[in-house]
């Protein structure tokens, strides 16, 4: 019996010799003792590699120290050991400290340890070192809200996109049919009215127009462009806008590299923010709108920065919603942002905004470089003509109210509401011009039906229009585009310079 007892004594004590030779040579853990006043009483070859401290160094000190001064102040190493003996274990996560005071995110298990009569004679602390866990968690989560952010920022286009479309075309048939109206009449009250409906119309085009910039649907005329002269052009438009209380700053650095964009999107896309900037300035203060190349990345880089109040970071993430605004009620529509953020994305780039609340906001537009030479645009002037033109448009009272345009320009007008009728109306009869929308019902919409004339009858002149169109950046390269809603002298010049008259 004596033997055996002694064979188990001995089994006992190798058992525990081999545990503690384990627990001292595991390196992804700190596995160490703890007395029941927080002294460190062992140490293991874990604790060194994660913590920095030799066994000589640690041994006997309080194990606050891996705390950080933050955690030391309010608390909390005693508050983990009194949780873990009155609850029998303790768990947390945190920043840790390491010898050389560098911080490492921590996985903590705190256990208590009692004899056989229940005394408590000290805890035994695992800690492990999950920094990069918890980054790559930080990095998904970042994803995760990018990927959120896109799919909301989608969906919000695809509606506005398609209201304004609906949109677009009634404005189409107010202000083709306000230009006959004013030719019948004579009274001054009648006229002023009349005016006050043209006012309203050319604002909520205008509106919309600023939607379909955000849906990325706008029907842009995009062209190479020189950024200095461009921004040089409406300065004294920014300057304006931001009154006497306020100084305009232009930093544009030599050099600077062309740009393929839409001109006026990128004027209203400046003079925007520049009131954004203003309004932010309730008390005055500095606009500076700089310009410089990105060689990393290619891009032009269009900043516009203000000392102003600053946005709050619970905000930042809206700005760019459509009709999201913080001005007072009557001080904004809540599209200024939306028509900025929509502008950068169509013509290929992105949108940047940094804020720090109090010390202002800088918002940055990230232009892909282009390798073409500008060629501004030659316009063409109001023409009076006597040609025929083939007007393609299945909506009935858009294509009256757009005849209504031409026939005042002096055209004969012939109206079809579809694509293949067109093509047997060129091929029956004598047309000079065919002005056709893009999106229309049937196998051919609008592009496809001048491509095909182009295909058959290389020399008829084709004009398309649109007010919401996926495909109206790509048209532009292949043919004119005219936006809707438009008015008489915007139809005159674009159809003179067809025709070569200008």
């Amino acid at each position: 019996m004596a033997k055996k007892t002694k064979q188990l004594e001995r089994d006992y004590f190798e058992s525990e010799r081999n545990f503690r030779l384990l627990v001292k040579n595991v390196t992804d853990y700190a596995l160490y003792m703890l007395s029941p006043q927080g002294i460190v009483a062992n140490w293991n070859a874990g604790g060194e590699r994660i913590k920095g401290y030799a066994p000589e160094e640690i041994i006997g000190q309080h194990f606050s120290r891996f705390y950080t001064p933050t955690d030391q102040a309010a608390g909390k190493p005693a508050r983990a050991l009194k949780i873990a003996e009155e609850t029998g274990h303790y768990e947390d996560e945190g920043w840790r400290v390491r010898k050389d005071g560098s911080f490492f995110w921590a996985s903590v298990v705190i256990d208590p340890i009692r004899d056989s009569s229940g005394r408590l004679i000290g805890f035994a602390k695992i800690t492990r070192d999950i920094t990069e866990r918890r980054e790559a968690q930080l990095r998904l989560e970042q994803v995760q809200r990018q990927l959120a952010e896109s799919q909301k920022m989608d969906a919000l286009g695809q509606l506005t996109g398609g209201v304004a479309h609906d949109f677009n075309n009634l404005l189409m048939i107010i202000s083709g049919n306000l230009h006959s109206i004013k030719k019948d009449l004579t009274s001054p009250r009648a006229l002023r009215a009349l005016g006050a409906i043209e006012t309203a119309t050319q604002r909520a085009a205008s509106l919309t127009s600023q939607l379909l910039s955000f849906a990325r649907r706008q029907s842009v005329n995009p062209r190479t462009i020189d950024i200095d002269r461009q921004i040089a052009s409406v300065r004294e438009v920014m300057a304006s806008a931001l009154g006497s209380m306020m100084t305009l700053q232009i930093d544009i650095q030599p050099d600077i590299w062309p740009v393929f964009i839409d001109p006026t999107e990128f004027e209203t896309a400046l003079l925007n923010l520049v009131i954004n900037a203003r309004d932010a300035m309730p008390d005055g203060g500095a606009v500076t709108v700089s310009a410089r190349n990105d060689p990393d990345n290619n891009q032009v880089l269009i900043s516009v920065e203000d000392t102003g109040t600053g946005i709050p970071q619970d905000v930042l993430s809206k700005v760019f919603d459509p009709f999201f605004t913080t001005k007072p009620i009557g001080k904004g529509t809540g599209l200024g942002l939306s028509q900025v953020h929509g502008f950068v994305h169509q013509a290929g780039g992105k949108v940047e905004i940094d804020s720090e609340f109090g010390k202002g906001t800088t918002v940055r537009l990230c232009l892909p470089r282009s390798d073409a030479t500008e060629h501004p645009e030659q316009e063409g002037s109001i023409k009076q003509a006597s040609a025929t033109v083939l007007l393609v448009e299945d909506n009935p009272a858009v294509a009256d109210a757009s005849a209504g345009l031409l026939e005042q320009l002096g055209y004969t007008v012939r109206w079809v509401p579809n694509a293949e009728t067109a093509l047997r109306e060129i091929e029956a009869d004598d047309v000079d011009l065919v002005f056709s929308d893009i999106i229309m019902p049937g196998k051919m919409d609008g592009l496809k039906l001048a491509r095909t004339i182009r295909e058959r009858n290389p020399t008829l002149p084709v004009l398309l229009t649109t007010g919401y169109s996926d495909s109206a950046k790509h048209v532009r390269i292949d043919f004119p585009v005219l936006r809707k809603p438009y008015q008489l002298h915007e139809l005159s010049r674009e159809l003179s310079k067809l025709t070569g008259h200008g």
